[in-house]
């Protein structure tokens, strides 16, 4: 028991410091929310689902903002599975299924290798779509920037 005991004090007493050094408390008006900037974080942004955030925009999709930029997802996802034996993604944005659906098909880059060689299938390092495909949302930027889109 005193093993364990003087193993967890140290220990959260770490924590407690490197929250305190970190500038989060419990008693701050926000909660001790910061983005990685340290900016505040939006009313929006704090709610318990943030669904002000998760609600895609159910409209044609955007315009890219830089080359080779992944095209955003037009539609929520939320409820998309993907696992190692199926991507919800492929039932509309399959070769087979793209036309019937009104999807944009993927493209003949997610079936190659990293060596070149072309696939019958997805490539495994293109099979988790959201790793690089989002949703598209009206979001105000966290921090302002000079950032100008791709001609």
């Amino acid at each position: 028991m005193k093993k364990r005991f003087f193993a967890i004090v140290p220990t959260t007493v770490l924590a407690t410091g490197l929250m305190l050094f970190a500038g989060i408390s419990q008693g701050a008006d926000d909660g001790g929310l910061r983005t990685l900037r340290g900016a505040p974080v939006s009313a929006q942004e704090k709610t318990v689902t943030g669904d002000g955030l998760k609600k895609a925009l159910e409209t044609a999709p955007l315009d890219r903002n830089f080359t080779d930029q992944p095209p955003l997802v037009s539609h929520a996802v939320d409820d998309y599975s993907i696992t190692m034996k199926s991507n919800k993604c492929m039932d509309c944005h399959s070769w087979e299924n793209y036309k019937k659906e009104k999807a944009t098909k993927v493209s003949k880059t997610h079936f190659e290798t990293a060596e070149g060689k072309v696939l019958n299938n997805i490539s495994s390092r293109r099979y988790f779509c959201v790793q690089c495909h989002v949703p598209q949302v009206d979001a105000k930027p966290l921090v302002e920037n000079t950032f100008r889109r791709a001609k």
